[in-house]
């Protein structure tokens, strides 16, 4: 799938995501995870805004998403929850940021669209400050063999319709780029993973 047909495929699904935001699940893993974030905020891939409630008030939040439509919903939320928030709308594939500017990097969800997702893991590396905190909620293949089996078959279509990939393995994904796990939660089969990370070394 070409990036400008993923861009359109995440627009027209901006006002489903504006409904997710209510989604208790979710809203329990993102409030568990979410409560580490401090100082300043770079949030990748920020859909309609579902992470806002559950930031501290004294956090800034630098916002991206290549997608239009949902900017205009995560603006809205911002503005509901009193977020100090800038919004850059962008691929992050292609935006650069300077080497570790950020206390916090947060992605959730997002790891299941990006064309090189290593390749943006290694860009959070960098632009995390040393001492700074990777929080994760990302979904992907479950360990379990008969819904794997199904996601496996379902991916060519999901990822057409949906934009997104179900067969990532994401704690590999995360071994690999070397950043560095200190906790992690699974859920739903091990399908959906809370991960609190460090950014490790940074390759020369």
């Amino acid at each position: 799938m070409t990036k400008e047909r993923l861009i359109r495929t995440f627009d027209r699904q901006a006002s489903q995501y504006e409904k997710r935001r209510i989604d208790n699940t979710q809203k329990r893993w993102r409030q568990n995870l979410l409560v580490e974030a401090k100082g300043e905020v770079l949030e990748l891939a920020v859909g309609a805004g579902a992470n806002f409630p559950f930031y501290a008030s004294d956090v800034k939040v630098t916002a991206t998403d290549f997608s239009k439509a949902m900017l205009e919903k995560a603006k809205q939320a911002a503005s509901f929850h009193q977020v100090d928030a800038e919004f850059i709308c962008g691929d992050i594939e292609g935006l650069n940021f300077s080497n570790q500017s950020f206390d916090t990097i947060i992605s959730t969800l997002s790891l299941c669209c990006y064309d090189q997702p290593l390749i943006v893991l290694d860009n959070i590396k960098r632009w995390c400050k040393p001492n700074g905190t990777i929080l994760l909620m990302e979904h992907g293949i479950s360990t379990n063999s008969f819904i794997s089996l199904i996601q496996k078959a379902i991916n060519p279509l999901h990822y057409r319709i949906v934009g997104c990939h179900q067969t990532r393995n994401i704690p590999e994904m995360i071994q690999q780029s070397g950043i560095i796990i200190e906790k992690t939660e699974s859920h739903w089969f091990n399908m959906v993973h809370l991960i609190w990370a460090k950014p490790g070394r940074i390759a020369d």
